[in-house]
């Protein structure tokens, strides 16, 4: 449809973001995140799980919750990065993303978003590193 403003799969992520206002405020952020994560498909578990180790691994200030169905970490109650799978939006890589609160400012254009298919021992030092830099002030 020429007129659609969303698509279905945006629609599905706006109603995900409803039921988890509804449902998921009862459970720990780690309990929103590892069933979210137990709803992906195999290989965008993987790749979620190990993120999750990373990202929490970088310093204990950092807390997790959903945010908009997708894993989140959280710095002073402010998403810093989150994770999207491939499969949420049925496209051919998943998303490794920064939001505002992330300090990766670097002059006046930088990236906020990483496409990723696999996890490799460089790709897992980037994340690292660029979760360090998000949280530093």
């Amino acid at each position: 449809m020429a007129d659609q403003v969303f698509t279905d799969e945006e629609k599905a992520a706006m109603r995900e973001r409803a039921r988890e206002a509804r449902e998921f405020k009862k459970l720990s952020g780690e309990e929103q995140v590892q069933r979210k994560i137990a709803e992906m498909d195999a290989h965008d578990q993987k790749l979620a799980q190990r993120i999750h180790e990373l990202v929490l691994g970088v310093s204990d200030k950092i807390t997790t919750r959903t945010w908009y169905g997708m894993p989140a970490y959280y710095v002073n109650d402010k998403v810093i990065c989150f994770y999207q799978s491939a499969s949420k939006f049925k496209v051919r890589y998943s998303t490794f993303g920064f939001q505002e609160a992330a300090n990766l400012d670097d002059g006046t254009f930088w990236p906020t978003s990483y496409a990723l298919t696999e996890l490799s021992p460089a790709v897992e030092a980037q994340i690292v590193s660029l979760v360090k830099q998000a949280i530093t002030v």
